[in-house]
């Protein structure tokens, strides 16, 4: 009883500068059925936001993603989730970490634990119901704060400090926290073009450079998701003008040949690269004249369909450009074959590799930002029913010389044009 009571006076609401902040994620989602439904569990269990939610609040930041720890256990976590009627999956169960979904809305919770082996890719976990012990296993002090659902923090390692200060902490020896983890030399970086107000730390770099032979133990799959995140980023920009970073990112990532074409992006670019999609900006960084982006395609998972638009613009750029390439002429023909989000990939492709910004070019962007590709009116059955041709080969290929007769013409084709080509 005594638990139960201390839990709720410990939680003044008004004790707490960001109560309104938290107020907020608890209108704009469910994250408060999930907090109450752990509480009534038991005396002592209890639910906190951790990690980047409270990072990202503490430094205004928008908070897209909503991670929550809890001093339970994860089947104790589906025994409430199941009883309370709210869905889930196990994401990494064996890890503790379960994801329940209110209205489209998705929460990991992640129960307490602590290490008892790593090989620096996975750790062995206990779990626990210690937040000092959870928050020791984290990598920097910034991501070890919690805070309960009124926005009241825990940050037993002055996380909020060093956030403040812009100080990329590893908590406790750095040197052991990167070989828990090797992925965390690419979070450093990550967090450091974002957060750093300071120079680096010498005895830091060192470490990490001890180190970087350690993330060939990182699967390609985590290497591309931690890079997604650091391009993404706020900070991405600044990379190209840190050197210890970029030559992190260089040694890791040496398909990036292109890297420094984001030191010197026009203003447009600039002003509009928030916009542009982890494809798009990778492409930039990867196509050159060798098959270095094949090779990429080939070291990293990517979908099919993003691989077509990397293609795409590979074989385009590739080579010396076809001084007829951004007529709107064949244009056209490019979003006739392709689809929008190819013809605007083209454009910007060009638009962000170029010194000057291109008055033509951000005409044809406007220009061609809602039209829709072309059809092709000629039917076969048309053909069969007025030239008396049969299902086959001979109409198939008709069809196709109709086609690009159409195509050439500018998608137009006379009844004249029509009978002549059937009839030849």
């Amino acid at each position: 009883m005594i638990g139960l009571i201390n839990k709720f006076l410990n939680k003044d609401k008004n004790s707490s500068p960001f109560y309104p902040v938290f107020l907020r994620l608890k209108k704009n989602t469910e994250v408060e059925k999930i907090f109450e439904s752990i509480s009534k569990f038991s005396e002592k269990s209890e639910a906190r936001y951790v990690g980047g939610c409270i990072r990202k609040i503490l430094n205004q930041e928008e908070v897209d993603d909503i991670d929550l720890a809890a001093n339970i256990e994860p089947k104790q976590v589906i025994e409430i989730l199941k009883k309370n009627k709210i869905d889930f999956y196990e994401t990494g169960k064996e890890h503790g970490t379960i994801t329940a979904k209110i209205k489209n809305k998705k929460f990991e919770i992640t129960s307490l634990r602590k290490d008892v082996s790593t090989d620096g890719r996975h750790a062995r976990v206990e779990f626990s119901d210690n937040w000092h012990e959870d928050a020791s296993r984290r990598d920097f002090t910034f991501n070890s704060i919690y805070a309960d659902a009124n926005g009241n923090l825990y940050d037993p390692f002055n996380g909020k400090k060093d956030l403040e200060i812009g100080e990329v902490k590893f908590i406790g020896d750095a040197d052991k926290r990167i070989k828990e983890d090797y992925l965390r030399i690419l979070r450093y970086v990550r967090f450091f073009l974002n957060y750093s107000k300071i120079k680096h730390n010498d005895e830091i770099k060192k470490i990490i450079r001890q180190n970087l032979n350690g993330l060939s133990k990182i699967s390609s799959d985590r290497l591309l998701d931690e890079l997604r995140k650091l391009v993404l980023s706020n900070g991405f920009l600044k990379l190209p003008k840190d050197s210890f970073c970029l030559e992190i990112i260089n040694l890791v990532f040496p398909q990036l040949k292109n890297i420094y074409l984001f030191k010197n992006l026009n203003e447009y670019a600039k002003k509009n690269i928030k916009a542009q999609d982890f494809i798009f900006l990778i492409s930039l960084m990867i196509i050159d004249e060798t098959d270095n982006s094949e090779y990429f395609l080939y070291k990293f998972n990517i979908s099919n369909e993003d691989k077509k638009r990397i293609r795409f613009l590979s074989n385009i750029f590739s080579k010396p450009l076809d001084k007829n390439i951004f007529s709107q002429k064949n244009l056209w023909k490019m979003l006739y074959y392709n689809n929008n989000n190819f013809l605007n990939d083209l454009i910007n492709f060009q638009m962000y590799r170029s010194k000057k910004i291109s008055k033509k070019l951000l005409e044809l962007k406007e220009f061609f930002n809602n039209q829709l590709p072309p059809k092709f009116n000629v039917k076969a059955k048309s053909l069969m029913d007025k030239f008396n041709l049969k299902e086959g080969k001979e109409l198939g290929q008709k069809l196709k010389e109709l086609e690009l007769v159409w195509i050439n013409n500018s998608f137009k084709i006379t009844e004249k044009q029509i009978e002549k080509i059937v009839k030849s």
